[in-house]
Protein backbone atom coordinates (compact mmCIF):
# COMPACT_ATOMS: atom_id res chain seq x y z
CA UNK A 1 0.00 0.00 0.00
CA UNK A 2 1.40 3.62 -1.03
CA UNK A 3 1.99 5.59 1.88
CA UNK A 4 -0.34 8.14 2.42
CA UNK A 5 0.40 12.24 2.16
CA UNK A 6 -0.59 14.18 6.20
CA UNK A 7 -1.00 17.92 6.15
CA UNK A 8 -1.48 18.71 9.42
CA UNK A 9 -2.35 22.10 11.31
CA UNK A 10 -0.82 22.90 14.88
CA UNK A 11 1.97 20.66 14.62
CA UNK A 12 4.03 22.72 17.09
CA UNK A 13 3.09 20.52 20.02
CA UNK A 14 -0.14 18.60 21.57
CA UNK A 15 -2.50 16.06 19.30
CA UNK A 16 -0.90 17.81 16.17
CA UNK A 17 2.76 16.63 16.85
CA UNK A 18 1.87 13.25 18.43
CA UNK A 19 -0.32 12.77 15.56
CA UNK A 20 2.98 14.01 12.67
CA UNK A 21 5.31 11.83 14.85
CA UNK A 22 2.71 8.56 14.80
CA UNK A 23 1.90 8.82 10.80
CA UNK A 24 5.92 9.21 10.21
CA UNK A 25 6.42 6.16 12.52
CA UNK A 26 4.59 4.31 10.46
CA UNK A 27 5.95 5.18 7.03
CA UNK A 28 3.59 7.59 6.06
CA UNK A 29 4.28 11.56 4.59
CA UNK A 30 3.93 14.26 6.29
CA UNK A 31 3.57 17.71 5.69
CA UNK A 32 3.88 19.35 9.10
CA UNK A 33 2.15 23.23 9.63
CA UNK A 34 3.08 25.69 12.29
CA UNK A 35 3.67 29.66 13.18
CA UNK A 36 7.07 29.00 14.21
CA UNK A 37 8.84 25.73 12.40
CA UNK A 38 11.80 26.20 14.59
CA UNK A 39 10.07 24.83 17.63
CA UNK A 40 10.29 21.29 15.73
CA UNK A 41 13.58 21.42 14.62
CA UNK A 42 14.68 18.38 16.02
CA UNK A 43 11.81 16.38 14.40
CA UNK A 44 12.93 18.24 11.08
CA UNK A 45 16.75 17.03 11.43
CA UNK A 46 16.35 13.68 11.96
CA UNK A 47 13.81 13.01 8.66
CA UNK A 48 16.51 15.30 7.34
CA UNK A 49 19.68 13.10 7.87
CA UNK A 50 16.94 9.90 6.98
CA UNK A 51 16.48 11.64 3.99
CA UNK A 52 19.86 12.06 2.66
CA UNK A 53 20.13 8.28 3.48
CA UNK A 54 17.67 6.78 1.50
CA UNK A 55 16.63 9.61 -1.18
CA UNK A 56 12.94 9.72 -0.28
CA UNK A 57 11.41 12.61 1.31
CA UNK A 58 9.14 11.85 4.22
CA UNK A 59 8.72 15.37 6.15
CA UNK A 60 8.06 18.56 4.83
CA UNK A 61 7.86 21.54 8.02
CA UNK A 62 5.90 24.74 6.18
CA UNK A 63 5.33 27.79 8.01
CA UNK A 64 1.42 28.40 8.89
CA UNK A 65 -0.52 30.96 10.63
CA UNK A 66 -4.26 29.96 9.57
CA UNK A 67 -5.65 33.07 10.12
CA UNK A 68 -3.75 34.49 6.79
CA UNK A 69 -5.41 32.72 4.14
CA UNK A 70 -2.10 32.90 1.56
CA UNK A 71 -0.25 31.33 3.74
CA UNK A 72 -2.94 28.18 3.74
CA UNK A 73 -3.04 28.60 -0.01
CA UNK A 74 1.16 28.36 -0.27
CA UNK A 75 1.57 25.42 2.17
CA UNK A 76 -1.08 23.43 -0.06
CA UNK A 77 0.18 24.41 -2.86
CA UNK A 78 4.32 23.48 -1.63
CA UNK A 79 2.63 20.48 -0.56
CA UNK A 80 0.90 19.32 -3.48
CA UNK A 81 4.41 20.33 -5.73
CA UNK A 82 6.69 17.67 -2.93
CA UNK A 83 4.27 14.68 -2.60
CA UNK A 84 2.46 14.89 -5.22
CA UNK A 85 -1.11 14.66 -3.66
CA UNK A 86 -2.84 15.19 0.07
CA UNK A 87 -4.39 12.75 1.39
CA UNK A 88 -4.88 12.90 4.98
CA UNK A 89 -6.15 16.48 6.71
CA UNK A 90 -5.66 16.57 10.28
CA UNK A 91 -7.60 19.82 10.72
CA UNK A 92 -6.30 20.84 14.30
CA UNK A 93 -4.89 24.25 14.98
CA UNK A 94 -6.87 25.96 17.87
CA UNK A 95 -6.92 27.10 21.27
CA UNK A 96 -9.52 28.08 24.08
CA UNK A 97 -10.16 30.80 26.63
CA UNK A 98 -11.68 30.62 30.19
CA UNK A 99 -13.64 33.34 31.01
CA UNK A 100 -17.02 33.96 31.86
CA UNK A 101 -19.19 35.15 28.87
CA UNK A 102 -19.73 38.91 29.89
CA UNK A 103 -16.63 39.04 30.95
CA UNK A 104 -14.41 38.09 27.82
CA UNK A 105 -12.57 40.47 25.94
CA UNK A 106 -13.79 41.41 22.73
CA UNK A 107 -10.45 41.18 21.16
CA UNK A 108 -9.56 37.60 22.18
CA UNK A 109 -13.24 36.49 21.91
CA UNK A 110 -12.33 37.58 17.71
CA UNK A 111 -8.88 36.50 17.74
CA UNK A 112 -10.58 33.17 18.90
CA UNK A 113 -12.89 32.91 15.74
CA UNK A 114 -10.28 33.86 13.37
CA UNK A 115 -8.24 30.49 14.65
CA UNK A 116 -10.67 28.28 16.02
CA UNK A 117 -13.48 28.70 13.59
CA UNK A 118 -12.10 31.07 10.20
CA UNK A 119 -8.49 29.33 9.80
CA UNK A 120 -10.25 26.16 10.20
CA UNK A 121 -12.67 26.63 7.75
CA UNK A 122 -10.20 27.79 5.02
CA UNK A 123 -7.88 24.76 5.81
CA UNK A 124 -11.01 22.56 5.33
CA UNK A 125 -12.13 24.18 1.80
CA UNK A 126 -8.39 24.03 0.86
CA UNK A 127 -8.31 20.68 1.64
CA UNK A 128 -11.66 19.85 -0.18
CA UNK A 129 -10.01 21.31 -3.46
CA UNK A 130 -6.93 19.03 -3.07
CA UNK A 131 -8.63 15.55 -2.47
CA UNK A 132 -10.79 16.66 -6.00
CA UNK A 133 -7.27 17.26 -7.62
CA UNK A 134 -5.82 13.61 -6.41
CA UNK A 135 -5.76 10.47 -8.35
CA UNK A 136 -7.71 8.79 -7.89
CA UNK A 137 -9.83 11.52 -6.46
CA UNK A 138 -10.54 10.94 -2.14
CA UNK A 139 -9.63 12.18 0.66
CA UNK A 140 -10.16 11.88 4.91
CA UNK A 141 -10.58 15.31 6.19
CA UNK A 142 -10.27 15.02 10.28
CA UNK A 143 -11.67 17.85 12.13
CA UNK A 144 -10.55 18.67 15.52
CA UNK A 145 -13.49 19.80 17.97
CA UNK A 146 -14.03 18.97 21.49
CA UNK A 147 -16.58 17.62 23.82
CA UNK A 148 -17.33 21.47 24.23
CA UNK A 149 -18.41 21.62 20.53
CA UNK A 150 -21.20 19.03 21.70
CA UNK A 151 -22.01 20.53 25.29
CA UNK A 152 -21.01 24.10 26.05
CA UNK A 153 -19.87 24.46 29.82
CA UNK A 154 -19.80 27.54 32.24
CA UNK A 155 -15.99 29.59 31.68
CA UNK A 156 -15.65 28.40 28.10
CA UNK A 157 -18.88 30.20 26.18
CA UNK A 158 -16.62 31.48 23.59
CA UNK A 159 -14.78 28.78 23.04
CA UNK A 160 -17.16 26.17 22.59
CA UNK A 161 -19.58 28.85 20.34
CA UNK A 162 -16.03 28.10 18.17
CA UNK A 163 -16.52 24.62 17.71
CA UNK A 164 -20.30 24.22 17.57
CA UNK A 165 -20.02 27.02 14.87
CA UNK A 166 -17.66 24.75 12.97
CA UNK A 167 -19.15 21.77 13.87
CA UNK A 168 -22.42 22.88 12.36
CA UNK A 169 -20.57 24.32 9.06
CA UNK A 170 -18.95 20.74 9.14
CA UNK A 171 -22.60 18.91 9.55
CA UNK A 172 -23.59 21.14 6.28
CA UNK A 173 -20.72 20.17 4.15
CA UNK A 174 -20.74 16.84 5.18
CA UNK A 175 -24.27 16.52 3.32
CA UNK A 176 -23.44 18.59 0.95
CA UNK A 177 -19.97 16.84 -1.10
CA UNK A 178 -20.56 14.78 -4.07
CA UNK A 179 -20.45 11.00 -3.34
CA UNK A 180 -18.12 10.46 -6.19
CA UNK A 181 -15.57 12.52 -4.90
CA UNK A 182 -14.80 9.60 -2.22
CA UNK A 183 -14.53 12.76 0.69
CA UNK A 184 -14.44 11.39 4.35
CA UNK A 185 -15.17 13.72 6.80
CA UNK A 186 -15.00 12.98 10.85
CA UNK A 187 -14.94 15.64 13.88
CA UNK A 188 -13.15 14.37 16.76
CA UNK A 189 -14.35 15.40 20.11
CA UNK A 190 -11.73 14.74 22.96
CA UNK A 191 -12.45 15.38 26.71
CA UNK A 192 -9.55 16.66 29.31
CA UNK A 193 -5.75 15.55 27.09
CA UNK A 194 -2.54 16.39 28.62
CA UNK A 195 -1.38 18.66 25.64
CA UNK A 196 -0.40 22.18 25.70
CA UNK A 197 -4.09 22.88 24.76
CA UNK A 198 -4.41 22.82 28.56
CA UNK A 199 -0.94 23.98 29.77
CA UNK A 200 -0.14 26.28 27.81
CA UNK A 201 -2.22 28.20 25.19
CA UNK A 202 -4.99 28.36 27.07
CA UNK A 203 -5.95 32.17 27.81
CA UNK A 204 -7.46 32.89 31.37
CA UNK A 205 -9.50 35.82 31.21
CA UNK A 206 -9.97 38.34 34.61
CA UNK A 207 -12.51 37.07 36.62
CA UNK A 208 -15.86 39.68 35.64
CA UNK A 209 -16.28 41.50 38.76
CA UNK A 210 -19.97 40.30 39.37
CA UNK A 211 -18.87 36.86 39.62
CA UNK A 212 -15.87 37.31 41.94
CA UNK A 213 -16.19 35.13 45.33
CA UNK A 214 -19.00 33.48 44.50
CA UNK A 215 -17.84 29.80 44.53
CA UNK A 216 -21.06 28.57 44.54
CA UNK A 217 -21.11 29.82 40.05
CA UNK A 218 -20.64 27.50 37.71
CA UNK A 219 -17.84 29.85 35.88
CA UNK A 220 -15.85 30.11 39.05
CA UNK A 221 -15.43 26.18 39.56
CA UNK A 222 -14.41 25.62 35.97
CA UNK A 223 -11.51 28.11 36.88
CA UNK A 224 -10.79 25.89 40.08
CA UNK A 225 -10.14 22.74 37.80
CA UNK A 226 -8.46 24.91 35.68
CA UNK A 227 -6.19 25.80 37.77
CA UNK A 228 -4.58 21.91 37.82
CA UNK A 229 -5.22 21.54 33.98
CA UNK A 230 -2.71 24.21 33.37
CA UNK A 231 -0.54 23.08 36.26
CA UNK A 232 -1.06 19.59 34.39
CA UNK A 233 -1.14 17.39 37.25
CA UNK A 234 -4.49 17.22 37.09
CA UNK A 235 -6.56 13.72 37.58
CA UNK A 236 -8.64 14.84 34.84
CA UNK A 237 -6.14 14.99 32.16
CA UNK A 238 -5.67 11.90 29.86
CA UNK A 239 -3.06 10.13 27.93
CA UNK A 240 -2.56 12.14 24.68
CA UNK A 241 -0.47 9.13 23.13
CA UNK A 242 -3.22 7.07 23.92
CA UNK A 243 -5.92 8.78 22.17
CA UNK A 244 -3.13 9.25 18.91
CA UNK A 245 -3.25 5.58 18.48
CA UNK A 246 -7.21 5.86 18.69
CA UNK A 247 -6.77 8.48 15.66
CA UNK A 248 -4.65 6.70 13.75
CA UNK A 249 -6.71 3.49 13.64
CA UNK A 250 -9.96 5.56 12.55
CA UNK A 251 -7.75 6.99 9.73
CA UNK A 252 -7.30 3.73 8.22
CA UNK A 253 -11.46 2.90 8.45
CA UNK A 254 -12.74 2.14 5.09
CA UNK A 255 -15.93 3.86 6.58
CA UNK A 256 -15.38 4.97 9.85
CA UNK A 257 -17.77 7.14 12.32
CA UNK A 258 -18.70 10.55 11.95
CA UNK A 259 -18.37 12.37 15.56
CA UNK A 260 -16.67 10.34 18.09
CA UNK A 261 -16.55 11.58 21.78
CA UNK A 262 -12.88 10.25 23.18
CA UNK A 263 -12.73 9.72 27.16
CA UNK A 264 -15.50 9.03 29.43
CA UNK A 265 -15.54 13.31 30.09
CA UNK A 266 -16.59 13.78 26.28
CA UNK A 267 -19.21 10.89 26.33
CA UNK A 268 -20.90 12.10 29.62
CA UNK A 269 -20.75 15.67 27.50
CA UNK A 270 -22.60 14.01 24.75
CA UNK A 271 -24.83 12.37 27.37
CA UNK A 272 -25.87 15.64 28.75
CA UNK A 273 -26.42 16.98 25.41
CA UNK A 274 -28.86 14.17 24.70
CA UNK A 275 -30.97 14.45 27.75
CA UNK A 276 -31.13 18.24 27.04
CA UNK A 277 -32.31 18.27 23.79
CA UNK A 278 -34.59 15.25 24.47
CA UNK A 279 -36.36 17.71 27.82
CA UNK A 280 -36.65 20.32 25.29
CA UNK A 281 -38.34 18.16 22.57
CA UNK A 282 -40.63 16.72 24.92
CA UNK A 283 -41.11 20.25 26.26
CA UNK A 284 -42.07 21.06 22.50
CA UNK A 285 -45.13 18.89 21.64
CA UNK A 286 -47.66 20.55 22.84
CA UNK A 287 -46.33 24.21 21.89
CA UNK A 288 -45.80 22.63 17.97
CA UNK A 289 -49.29 21.60 17.24
CA UNK A 290 -51.81 23.19 15.22
CA UNK A 291 -49.76 25.79 13.62
CA UNK A 292 -50.06 24.81 9.87
CA UNK A 293 -50.74 28.03 7.91
CA UNK A 294 -54.54 28.91 7.28
CA UNK A 295 -55.92 26.43 10.14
Amino acid sequence: MTSRVWFITGASSGFGHLMAEKALENGERVVATLRKPEVICDLAKKYDELEMKTQKKQLLVLKLDVTIKEEISAAFIAAKQTFGRIDVVFNNAGYGIISEVEGVTEANARNLFEVNFWGSFNVAKQALEYFRKNDPVGGLLLNMSSMFGVDAPPGAGFYAATKFAFDAVTDSLAKELDPTWNIKVMIFCPGWFKTNMTMVNAVVEDVHPEYAGKENLGSIQVREVAIGLIRGDSPLLQDARKLIDRFWDLSKLEKPPYRVAFGEDAKAAFKARWTTLKSDLEASEEWSKDLTFGD
